[in-house]
């Protein structure tokens, strides 16, 4: 067994792969590294002549996620030769981007986009089957979730390779929360309602976002769901929206948006970031970028002190109510040059190039292969610990349903948080929005 360590990982940052080979076998490494990776055989794709790659992904919300990656794709291009084009979309763009791609036939080879997207698109994507299962082998197996998104359901086929799942924790001014009677995050929804009042009495207002914000909306809105025992089809894909669970929930999303700072009805996935650096909320559910930009600027490093991370509040059964955002790669038929693509995917998800992500994303990505669980990334603060296990979260998008076209589908139009939003505007009862979410997703799954 090979090691790789966050020194290894920086000395190759700096001054290129080294003894590293593009086919993945990693060179003698200390014993003392920190990152398990077995002895696997490499694949053999060999690269056609005269590749050329175009790449799509979300873009940015730290900054070395495109600084590291585009680092990558340098050192890839100079191993190999082959010519790779990333283009960094917005989060609510991305989506209409790969349907138009899917459509025409034509554009980005390789799409690193949201978790059930490839499910959208399994007849006009390549099988990823061969590249994930040796991955697996190499780096320790799959977390959960990972599984859930790389998987067409029911199958052992894989038709995407998950890179990294933004864990949706709680980020709170620990300060605030102690001052309004709380020595930590309550995971009791009843104690929990009652800090939120609190702490806007004390001109510290909550925050979560009810737009169409693909990440922090579909979270907030999941997550109430899912805290209330509330799931919007079964696992046959029969559709039980309209229930007393989700009626619960959104009557107690009423009572906690009236906590909130004006205007998250209308918040998009950076909308919660700015209102908490900028002081004008205590708590919201996100990634690690609020704590990360707060930590790397100095006139916010009294903000990075005072913030804490936990689970989301309302845990079933021990089970944390939050998915992960996960970032899941897909290569189209279309292209020209599939080995190259899938190289490139290999050869990011590598140990050398992926600790690099990882550690100096602080987290924001948290890797999918298990022997990343031993990487400096998680010993270097524990403020981020709340994210290392993003890809072990055991609910998803389309809960409690098989993944595929229509769990997709309902992301893709914010069923769910504009059932939500559309209470707590008052422009809903509890009930009429819940008979009009079950109709659109009784739509939605007939057509799937």
């Amino acid at each position: 067994m090979d090691h790789f360590t966050r020194r290894d990982a920086f000395k190759i940052g700096a001054g290129g792969i080294g003894a590293v080979a593009v086919g993945g076998m990693l060179g003698s490494r200390p014993a003392q590294a920190a990152i398990p990776i077995a002895d696997v055989a490499p694949l053999k794709q060999p690269i056609e002549a005269g590749a050329t790659l175009r790449v799509i992904r979300p873009t940015k919300f730290v900054d070395p996620d495109e600084t590291v990656w585009n680092e990558n794709t340098a050192k890839f291009q100079k191993e190999t030769g082959v010519a790779v084009r990333t283009d960094f979309v917005g989060w609510e763009d991305i989506r209409a981007q790969v349907a138009v791609a899917a459509r025409t036939g034509a554009g980005p080879d390789v799409v690193a986009g949201w978790a059930n997207d490839p499910h959208l698109y399994t007849d006009k994507i390549l099988d990823m089957t061969e590249l994930a299962t040796y991955l697996g082998k190499k780096y320790g197996g799959w977390g959960p979730l990972p599984q859930i998104y790389g998987k067409k359901f029911g199958t052992e086929n894989w038709v995407s390779i998950p890179m990294g799942c933004g864990g949706g924790a709680m980020v709170y001014r620990k300060s605030w929360v102690n001052a309004a009677g709380y020595a930590t995050m309550p995971d009791d929804l009843t104690k929990f309602l009652d800090l939120c009042r609190k702490l806007k009495a004390a001109g510290h207002p909550p925050g979560f976002a009810l737009g169409n914000a693909v990440g922090d909306g579909n979270g907030t809105a999941t997550w109430l769901l899912w805290a209330h025992g509330a799931a919007a089809v079964d696992e046959q894909n029969k559709v039980i929206i309209n229930s007393k669970e989700t009626i619960a929930a959104l009557k107690y999303g009423a009572e906690l948006y009236k906590t909130f700072i004006p205007g998250t009805l209308s918040w998009l996935d950076p909308s919660n970031n700015k209102a908490f650096i900028a002081e004008e909320i205590s708590l919201t559910q996100n990634g690690v970028s609020i704590y990360f930009a707060a930590k790397n600027d100095p006139k916010t490093k009294h903000i990075a002190d005072d913030i804490e991370h936990s689970r989301m509040p309302g845990a079933i059964d021990g089970r944390a109510p939050e998915s992960a955002n996960t970032l899941n790669a897909m290569v189209f038929k279309h292209t020209k040059y599939p080995n190259a693509a899938k190289e490139y995917l290999r050869f990011m998800m590598e140990a050398p190039q992926y600790d690099v992500w990882l550690t100096q994303c602080l987290g924001y990505w948290a890797h999918p292969l298990l022997a990343f669980d031993q990487s400096d990334c998680w010993k270097q603060d524990p403020k981020i610990i709340a994210y290392r296990d993003a890809q072990k979260m055991t609910y998803w998008d389309g809960y409690k349903g098989p993944i595929g076209a229509a769990a997709a589908s309902v992301s893709a139009e914010y069923v769910l948080v504009q059932m939500l939003a559309s209470v707590c505007a008052g422009q809903n009862t509890p009930e009429d929005a819940a008979k009009e979410a079950e109709r659109r997703l009784t739509r939605i799954y007939r057509r799937s």
